[in-house]
């Protein structure tokens, strides 16, 4: 199932770039379904930077795909290469369960627009039915149309909400600027 949220931000493409890059873990207090995210690597060579993130959601999972997947598919490892040549991330995530079942990757692509940015976020979460071994196999195929069905949304829920922080967050920087 596609992933694709487009935000426009009212601020110059380098300041909303960093912004996402390196204060991830202040925008959390932002987004109402994650409950925190840990930053577990971080390192730059060669105008790129390699992190690795861990996120844990505090989403009301529904009822019927808490009872069958537990609350561990909605807890998982991050793995983000930011390129500063061309202002884009690309990302993978690995859930903490069924993770040969899942797969999730993307990329984004900050945008100018005169002063402002266009932040496209592109991606694909997959869930093959055929892996859930765990799961009875008359609800795999429902279980996972349901679960890619609510994950997608979840996380097109958390872009907007971070992308909303971003731009508090620099509306905050602006104005202690213009105060000093």
């Amino acid at each position: 199932m596609l992933i694709a949220v487009d935000l426009e931000i009212p601020f110059p493409r380098p300041l909303v770039y960093e912004i996402y890059r390196d204060r991830l873990e202040e925008q959390v207090a932002y987004m109402d379904a994650v409950d925190r995210v840990e930053v577990t690597s971080r390192r730059q060579e060669k105008g790129q930077v390699y992190c690795v993130n861990e996120w844990h959601s505090k989403t009301q999972i529904p009822t019927p795909l808490r009872v069958v997947l537990g609350e561990q598919l909605f807890s998982w490892t991050e793995s983000v290469i930011w390129n500063e040549s061309d202002f884009t991330v690309r990302w993978q995530i690995q859930t903490h369960a069924f993770t040969e079942a899942v797969s999730c990757a993307g990329s984004n692509r900050f945008r100018a627009e005169g002063n402002k940015t266009v932040v496209e976020h592109r991606g694909e979460l997959r869930i093959d039915p055929q892996k859930l071994l765990s799961i009875p196999w008359f609800l795999r195929s429902q279980i996972a149309q349901l679960s890619e069905n609510f994950l997608v949304q979840q996380t097109k829920t958390n872009l907007k909400q971070m992308g909303e922080a971003v731009r508090k967050e620099l509306e905050k920087l602006e104005s202690e600027k213009d105060n000093e």
